[in-house]
Formats: C-alpha cells, sequence, structure tokens
C-alpha cells in the first residue's frame, strides 16, 4: 500500500466517525451512564401507566438501565423527525422494562448488543414485501408497519405508536416491547416464538428440558388462540383480547403476549394461565 492510499484510507475512516457523529442524537452529551435528568424520568414514567406502577427501587434500577442503554444506543429521525431528549428516554425505559430483573447494566443490555441504531419515524411506515407462493408465483405488497426489528440490525419505531402506548395498557399492546421482545426472540437465532432459557429454567434439567417445558405451553396456546381469531374473522366471533396479530405467526404470538404481559400483568395472566408462570420464570419477574 503506497503512502497516499494509507492517508486515503485514514481520511475515509476519519470522515465516517465524523457522520456517524452528525447522525447521533445529542442525547449523549446530556445522559450519561450514571444519570437521566430527573425532569425527563419524571415525565416518562408519569405517562406511562405501567411505568407509573414501579415500586421506588424498580424505578430507580430501570433508570439505571435506560441510561445505560442510551450511552449505547444511536437514534436517527426519518422523514425530517427531529428526535429529542425525551423521545429517547420514553423509548429506553420501555425498551429496557423487560430487562428490569436481569441483574446490573452489562448483564442485562448484554441481551441487546446485537444493534446501535434506532429509527424513529412519525407515522407508521409503508414497507415494500415480495412473497413466493406454493405455485411459485412471486406477489408484491405493501405492508404497513408500527414498528420492526431487523435481526441483528436495527429496529424501525413509529412515534406516533410509541406515544400512544400511554393509552393502550387496557388492550394489552405496546409497540416498543413488542420489537424489543423480537430482539429476545433473535439471541438464539431466526425469531421462532421461543428466547434462549436460562439453565435449570423452571426446574428442568437441560436445554432439551426446558424448550420441550415451553413449547408444551405456547403450541397449545397458539393453537387456541388462532382458532379463536379464525372464529371473529369468518363467523362473527368475539375477538380475543391479545392483539389478534399474535394468530400471524408463533414469534408475532410471544412479541404481543410479551407487551401484554408488561403493561397489564393481571389481565395476561387471566387470559393465559398457563403461559404467565413461564414468562415470570423467563423474566424472573418476584413473585
Amino acid at each position: 500500500m503506497s503512502a497516499l492510499q494509507g492517508a486515503a484510507q485514514v481520511l475515509r475512516r476519519l470522515w465516517q466517525a465524523l457522520q456517524r457523529l452528525a447522525r447521533r442524537t445529542p442525547l449523549a452529551a446530556l445522559v450519561t451512564e450514571r444519570d437521566i435528568p430527573d425532569a425527563l424520568w419524571q415525565a416518562t414514567l408519569a405517562h406511562y401507566p405501567f411505568l407509573a406502577d414501579l415500586n421506588a427501587s424498580e424505578a430507580q434500577h430501570l433508570r439505571r438501565l435506560s441510561a445505560a442503554f442510551l450511552a449505547h444506543k444511536e437514534f436517527h429521525g426519518s422523514h425530517g423527525l427531529v428526535v429529542t431528549d425525551a423521545m429517547a428516554v420514553d423509548i429506553a425505559a420501555q425498551a429496557c422494562l423487560p430487562l428490569l430483573y436481569w441483574g446490573d447494566g452489562t448483564e442485562a443490555l448484554g441481551w441487546y448488543d446485537d444493534f446501535v441504531g434506532i429509527v424513529l419515524h412519525p407515522g407508521q411506515a409503508l414497507a415494500r414485501r415480495k412473497a413466493v407462493d406454493d405455485a411459485g408465483v412471486v406477489h408484491h405488497y405493501t405492508e404497513v408497519l408500527a414498528g420492526e426489528a431487523m435481526e441483528r440490525g436495527p429496529i424501525m419505531l413509529s412515534w406516533q405508536d410509541v406515544r400512544a402506548g400511554a393509552h393502550s395498557t387496557h388492550h394489552g399492546t405496546n409497540v416498543v416491547i413488542h420489537e424489543f421482545a423480537h430482539k429476545l426472540d433473535m439471541r438464539n437465532g431466526s425469531a421462532d416464538g421461543c428466547p434462549p432459557l436460562p439453565a435449570g429454567f423452571m426446574g428442568t434439567e437441560g436445554a432439551r428440558a426446558a424448550h420441550a417445558l415451553w413449547w408444551q405451553a405456547w403450541e397449545s396456546a397458539y393453537a387456541q388462540f388462532k382458532e379463536r381469531v379464525t372464529i371473529a374473522e369468518r363467523f362473527g366471533g368475539a375477538w380475543p383480547w391479545l392483539d389478534a396479530y399474535g394468530a400471524t405467526a408463533p414469534a408475532e404470538f410471544f412479541a404481543v403476549a410479551c407487551e401484554a404481559y408488561w403493561v397489564n400483568r393481571m389481565q395476561f395472566a387471566h387470559e393465559f394461565p398457563s403461559l404467565a408462570p413461564l414468562l415470570d420464570a423467563f423474566f424472573q419477574r418476584p413473585a
């Protein structure tokens, strides 16, 4: 390599670093791993009922987790959206809620170490999709998205839907927790509805026994849920409480179950008594 080529590479790397800094939200200058300003934090807790319900110790630990999360993630606004500090704190708190009982920041946030970027749209986004049917015919279509988690890639969120999470607790829906649940699911490969389970999960011996226990409950619940959604769609039956989108795939069923579990555990446990103990054990939630 010539000296000129070497200098060019150094300049290119420097330019890329400057671009990354330019794209990053100014939040990093305000939030460190030590703390989030009290006014921002209290406003976030007050806006989301399921966060306001945390006790003082839980809220303080979530605050530390959220600050560490913000120090290692980058927010990007799309279509002219400017990501403010308050917006980033709102998302961080909800994203870290499932990590609340998993130890210190380093251990817990390791579940989210496969990505850095979070892309925020003002509203729902249109994604172009392609599917091949059983006859080999390619179909192109457009899908409306409130959020999307990409395997080993960034997360996209609709700010309109993020903010609406304050008013959907009774419905058990939350787009932030939904997309970050996909990230938990993806820790052991493509999302399939079963995240990595800890050793000795619910008294089992070995990973095979743990997964068998998990699937025994989840496959049965998923099949029953799909049937309820089908009856509602085709025959005018009552719609289930859980978001019907969960009937589209096991991975989506897991994600909608997680969002409902975290924002309205009481109703979730009533609707899915066989799944609530499994999520309690997975998230290590105290009784």
